[in-house]
């Protein structure tokens, strides 16, 4: 945290006897930017991080977005019923197991990223996810082995969900502080071109196997062939992230050879990870990231997760009918996730994030309504509709929140305050809004959940900083020339007098 200017701490007739004392404290405290104090990044080391970080996010939403597609197939294999309401629940309430076990994993993995390093823990984060992913694939049915094969999916379930925890905050972390300021939104946007990858993936898979096998093949070994998949890709995303380096900012921490000025050191050279100290020292800003986070995942899951079911289950339409529909918007917005990057670069987070909350609030009924008319052409327009507020936070956010926490602990609080709002909100979106059709008989029942989480997200938006072309906090400015780094240091030269 920053020190507190010392004439407003002051008694104010202290300041006004002593001027020149005071103005050297806070020079002290706030030295001239040196050349060497500024990070000049360098392109090709940016694209690797961006790159392995992002097939990393990719592997994650491949893994979950394949889960939720073969949902209902996945109810008929594990929880034999005669009610299909009670089967998509227990489900959905699988699904959501992963997600209350993501703060354990964020709390785990979070201060460890602080403290050995992003790149060790990222690595091992992809491990876990791999395993636990191609595992699901190799689980008995209930037929065969009964109870146990429950147990065995809510097992390798939590052990998703538990190595996710430290995925996001790691891999959002890694390219903030491998970014300069003036690209962060543009970068980080791929983070999230990585989430739409990993579920036009495992949309297009499941989509394929709908088409060519029947649902008797389906529920006999058809589902398992996506989870299998895993393992492979698992593999290649391991030998990408080995394959970098740490980013400047953490090496600075380790006293490696990146560079940061005085007040920076004061900063970063702090306790490391410490979950008592992020709690104790950051909880409005955890609070903050928990409503932003909360009010964007509980609209990205219904839309990218949960639409595919709500057409098939509750609208009657074949999955791979919603499946297609959905496919081709993700492809769209995968097209253009990067130019809103770019746009909260030129124009700032805030807008770009208010915009895309505004849209869900505003946008969300009229939607569905478009939705439940019959035709491609209504739905599709529905869709896009949500799909294009959804972008404005999913170009954004991967570079507003790592920007709301200090180097020293930006791992640790980040993973915490996301893994505790994706496990309390995202997670349990299809849960919920699926309960919430049953209960109310509803099927508008999704734009009023995605109404109210939006409406908290504008008050959240509202409430933050705005820290686009900005330094992280604790860290040094990072730039992509030396002229940009000369050009720093020349602004803060003092006049010449005469």
């Amino acid at each position: 945290m920053a020190a507190p200017d010392p004439q407003q701490a002051a008694d104010p007739a202290a300041v006004k006897r002593h001027p020149a004392l005071f103005r050297a404290i806070r020079k002290r405290q706030n030295p001239r930017l040196r050349r060497t104090d500024i990070t000049v990044t360098d392109d090709a080391a940016v694209k690797r991080a961006v790159k392995a970080a992002s097939l990393g996010n990719a592997m994650e939403w491949f893994d979950f977005g394949i889960y939720s597609y073969l949902a209902v197939t996945i109810g008929h294999v594990f929880f034999p019923s005669g009610n299909d309401t009670t089967q998509l629940l227990s489900s959905f309430a699988t699904f959501a197991v992963a997600f209350l076990v993501r703060p354990l994993g964020g709390m785990f993995f979070g201060p460890m990223g602080d403290k050995v390093g992003r790149k060790k823990v990222l690595a091992l984060t992809m491990i876990l996810m791999a395993v636990g992913t191609f595992a699901i694939g190799l689980i008995p049915s209930h037929d065969t082995i009964g109870v146990w094969a429950a147990v065995l999916l809510i097992f390798f379930r939590m052990l998703q969900g538990f190595s996710t925890g430290g995925e996001y905050g790691g891999a959002s972390t890694f390219i903030a502080e491998y970014a300069p300021d003036k690209r962060r939104g543009f970068f980080g946007s791929f983070l999230e071109f990585g989430t739409l990858a990993g579920y036009v993936g495992a949309a297009g898979l499941v989509t394929a196997l709908y088409a060519l096998l029947n649902d008797a093949q389906m529920e006999a070994w058809g589902w398992r062939i996506p989870f299998l998949v895993a393992g492979p890709l698992g593999l290649v995303g391991l030998y990408l992230r080995l394959k970098l380096d740490e980013t400047p900012a953490f090496q600075k921490l380790e006293g490696g050879t990146a560079h940061a000025s005085e007040a920076a050191d004061g900063v970063e050279a702090t306790a490391k990870g410490d979950l008592a100290k992020i709690f104790r020292q950051y909880w409005p800003t955890l609070i903050l990231c928990i409503c932003l986070v909360g009010a964007y995942n509980i609209t990205d899951y219904m839309l990218l997760s949960y639409m595919p079911t709500y057409l098939s289950d509750e609208l009657g339409y074949s999955e791979t009918h919603g499946l297609l529909i959905l496919l081709a918007v993700m492809v769209f917005l995968m097209a253009i996730i990067s130019q809103v990057g770019k746009l909260s670069d030129r124009f700032g987070r805030k807008p770009l994030l208010m915009t895309g909350m505004l849209g869900f609030l505003f946008l969300s009924l009229p939607a569905f309504l478009l939705i439940r008319v019959d035709g491609i052409l209504p739905i599709t327009i529905g869709m896009l509709m949500l799909g294009l507020s959804l972008v404005c936070m999913l170009g954004t956010m991967s570079a507003a929140l790592p920007a709301l926490f200090p180097t020293n602990v930006r791992y640790g609080s980040l993973s915490v305050g996301y893994n505790l709002s994706a496990s309390i909100f995202g997670g349990t979106t299809p849960l919920v809004i699926t309960a919430l059709i049953s209960w109310t008989g509803s099927n508008l029942m999704p734009a009023y959940y995605a109404m109210a989480a939006a409406l908290i997200g504008v008050i959240a938006v509202a409430c933050m900083k705005e820290t686009a072309q900005q330094p992280l906090i604790g860290s040094p400015p990072s730039v992509e020339t030396d002229e940009e780094a000369a050009e720093l240091v020349q602004a803060q030269a003092p006049d010449p007098k005469f």
